[in-house]
């Protein structure tokens, strides 16, 4: 099973949640660029997948839309992907100031 966690942040640009996620579990972000997301950082490693993107989004019509239009007030978005449950990641990223927790998907 794998779980697919959501959270965001209102408070800090991309590149500062980049910076205080690697401060605390010591991953290696890479800037990548995407014609559906935009500009996003991916690291891969010990915790499974973590993202860090805008919650707007290159649209369509030429307006932006929402990556998760349920939390429009969220600026910023760092999603994971693992593969087993990993509390540690979880308490971890629950320790920086300005991160909420928004979602849980197991599948």
């Amino acid at each position: 099973m794998t779980d697919y966690d959501t959270y965001g942040t209102s408070t800090h640009t991309a590149s500062e949640l980049v910076h205080l996620v690697t401060g605390h579990l010591d991953v290696v972000f890479t800037e990548r660029e995407s014609d559906y997301r935009g500009v996003y950082h991916l690291a891969q490693g010990a915790y499974g997948r973590i993202e860090i993107q805008p919650n707007s989004i290159p649209g369509d019509d030429s307006q932006d839309d929402l990556y998760t239009p349920e939390h429009p007030e969220v600026q910023v978005l760092l999603l994971t992907n693992t593969p087993v449950p990993e509390p540690t990641l979880h308490t971890r990223l629950g320790a920086i100031q300005g991160l909420a927790h928004l979602s849980r998907t197991s599948r």
